[in-house]
Formats: C-alpha cells, structure tokens, sequence
C-alpha cells in the first residue's frame, strides 16, 4: 500500500481512463476549485482528438470545464468520488493533511466505481494503490475492522490493506472490497441496525430477480455475529477490463433533467441501444414498482446506474441496494409520475407512457411484480432470514397503505 508520506497536497490532479488497465490512457487535468470546493477538468489535446466526452456536461472542448454545484467534481468525475464510508475510512486510515475533494478523489484508490483513475502524474499513471484485495475468508477480520473505525480505535498497519479498498466504492454503509471466484465483489456489513439487514438485502435482490429484474449477483456471508451480503461487481468485465459507468445523478445533472424515474426513461430512449431500448425502459419500469411495493424508498439517484459501451449508449445496469428501507415513508426519493415521489401505483401509471409501455401492457407489469411481492414472506425465509426479522418488516410491507395497492391489482 502506498505510504501516505508518498502523496504532497497540490491543487492539481491527473484524470486517466482505464477501460483497458493495462494499457491506461491519459484525460486531462483536474484541479481543485477553492471557490466552490469542488473539482474541475480541462481535457488533454490528445483527448480532445481521439476521446469522447465523459459525460453530456463534459464535450470535447477546450479549456477548464467548472462545476455548476459547490462541493462537486465536474460530470462523470464526481461518480469516482468515495461516498460517506469511504470518506470516514480515508480520514481515520490515512489522515491526508488536507481534507479537500481532490484529496479524496485521491486516496480512493485505484479499485474505483467505473473506468477512471486519478493520478499524481500526467504522463505516467500513478494512482494511490493498496495491493491485493482481501478474500472472502477474511470476512470477519473486516468486520472487526470495521467495528474499530467506528469506535474510533486505532487499526493495525498490517490489516489496514483490508479495509481501505472499501474507500472507492459508492454509499454510507461499512463496506470493503473482496476477491471471491476469479472477481471483485462489494461485501457490505450491518451498520447496527435491529434486523440482519446484509441478509434481507439479499433476499430482496433475489427476490427482485424473480420478478423478472436485472440484478447484481449476490451472496449472503455467515459471520460470527449475523451476515454480510458480497454484491458482485457489474462494472468489471470477465477479463477484468473496466467499464465506464454513470451514476443517475451524473447521468441526469448533465442532461439538465430532474431526478425521477420517468426521466431515466427518456435519457435511455435518447442515449440506449435503439435495439434495446424498450425492454430496458421496460424494465426500469418494473424496478420502480418493486421498489415502491417492496417499500425501498432509499432508491436515490446515486442507486441506479448506467454502463456506457463503446459506441457510446447507456445501457441500464444491474439493480443494486435494493431492500426494504423499514421507515414507511409514503414516498420515493425520485420522481414516479405526476403526483411526484408519491409511493401509488396510479402515481407509477400515470406517466407509464414515457417507459414506451400502452395502457394495457403497464397494468399487466405492474401486476406481474405484485405477485412476487406477495410471496415475499415465504421467499425471505427460505433465505435464511428469521421469522422475527420478517414480522419486523412486515410492519411496514404489509401495512395497508401498501398491501391494499397489491390486492387491488392482483384480486
């Protein structure tokens, strides 16, 4: 792992793209905007020739592109960012004298969400490395790990290379990065929670698979004390090439679009596969159903993502953190239809016309999920989670404000 006395604070980055690892090409310069807090990218001339733009906000023009939002980097490269865990693992891991976005986008290292890199250099790629991954043997090790970042414990030197990697990859709960079966997975851990949530998440996205759903592979990990759930990695490929991805909310933020359902929609008919297209919109449809009849009302704009091939089209990616949120909201994070973030389904039928679906195909998907979402009970105990953990949830699934919606569909 590389030493923290290796890195001098500066305001100046290097952007690289590493669809290909081995063969890592240069994208420009990224540089800490102390006005806004945020981070900047002024593309090489090599890349303004030969690239693509990374994201609809960053064309292949010359000059420093700036972000529009305080505490942002530019397009695409605020999805290589840590999120809220990462961000606590690299203050306690690795104490960077300077706490600024760039130092972040930095110490994230070189197992980040998608096909980008941040280097020290412009010429030569040189990111922050931690060495090999973890195993999945090693599994309680981190979650002990964890347990000390949390507590505000020191972490041994020699067992910090276990939990860094989980510094590059997306969300708030404790995470790390493992290798498991010839490939990287996410493992995710409880964050205290009354229920063995690793283990309901599981169950979740395999039950959303049996809903005709698109999902990242899972598996549930028995530890000492309850589960974590290893997601397998859907931006690397089988030869361990990286795939450049977008989350919704870089996706959306560049279109000038609103978050919402209906908009992811309309930016895949605009930018999918045109062979594509109506069985992803299709889809996605589905997967705003599920989550609003399964009450996952943490389905935020940073939960959904694209991947982005060769040519440039979006193509959904795999579901992911889906599962019950157990706090009976009433409503999304995103917009369904004409009644907002309403969690109806007449809200979600409302505007099913923008996911290319006909009056009479909407209501059959919509009852096509119903009906798996009614036999979740079963479902969630033949994973393994207990019975007090399925009347817990149950408390908010089962409420008639949701339960009532099921039944007037599948009657």
């Amino acid at each position: 792992m590389a030493r923290i006395d290796d890195y001098t604070p500066s305001d100046q980055l290097y952007l690289w793209l590493l669809t290909a690892p081995g063969d890592p090409v240069p994208v420009g310069i990224l540089r800490l905007v102390r006005s806004s807090q945020g981070v900047s990218l002024e593309y090489f001339s090599d890349w303004l020739e030969r690239g693509f733009p990374l994201s609809e906000d960053l064309p292949l023009v010359a000059g420093e592109m700036l972000p529009k939002e305080k505490t942002t980097a530019i397009g695409a490269v605020d999805d290589a960012r840590p999120d809220r865990w990462g961000e606590r693992v690299i203050r306690f891991i690795d104490r960077p004298p300077r706490l600024s976005l760039l130092e972040y986008l930095y110490f994230a290292g070189d197992d980040r969400f998608g096909a980008l890199g941040v280097s020290t250099h412009e010429k030569h790629y040189r990111p922050r490395r931690m060495g090999p991954l973890p195993n999945l043997s090693d599994s309680n090790e981190i979650h002990e790990l964890i347990r000390r970042i949390q507590a505000n414990e020191p972490v041994p030197e020699a067992q910090k290379r276990l939990i860094s990697p989980g510094a590059s990859m997306g969300g708030a709960r404790p995470k790390a990065l493992i290798w498991l079966d010839d490939a990287e997975w996410v493992i995710k851990f409880s964050d205290g929670d009354a229920a063995d949530t690793p283990l309901v998440e599981h169950a979740t996205m395999t039950l959303a698979q049996k809903a005709g759903i698109r999902v990242a592979a899972t598996k549930a990990v028995r530890l000492t004390h309850g589960h974590a759930v290893a997601i397998k990695r859907f931006d690397r490929s089988r030869t361990h090439d990286r795939h450049h991805c977008l989350s919704a909310c870089v996706a959306l933020r560049a279109a000038s679009e609103h978050f919402g359902y209906p908009e992811l929609a309309q930016l895949l008919r605009r930018r999918g596969d045109p062979s594509t297209n109506a069985a992803q919109m299709r889809e996605l449809f589905r997967r705003m159903v599920f989550n609003i009849l399964i009450d996952n009302t943490d389905d935020h704009e940073k939960n959904h993502a694209f991947i982005v091939n060769d040519a440039q089209r979006y193509e959904l990616s795999p579901a992911y953190d889906v599962l019950p949120s157990g706090q009976a909201l009433g409503f999304q994070q995103m917009r369904v239809g004409e009644q907002e973030a309403d969690s109806t389904l007449s809200n979600a039928l409302s505007m099913a016309h923008l996911f290319g679906l006909t009056k009479k195909e909407a209501p059959n998907e919509v009852e096509a999920v119903a009906r798996v979402i009614n036999g979740w009970r079963e479902h969630f105990r033949e994973c393994g989670v207990t019975r007090g953990d399925v009347d817990l949830y149950a408390q908010q699934i089962d409420r008639p404000f949701l339960l009532d919606q099921r039944k007037d569909v599948t009657a």
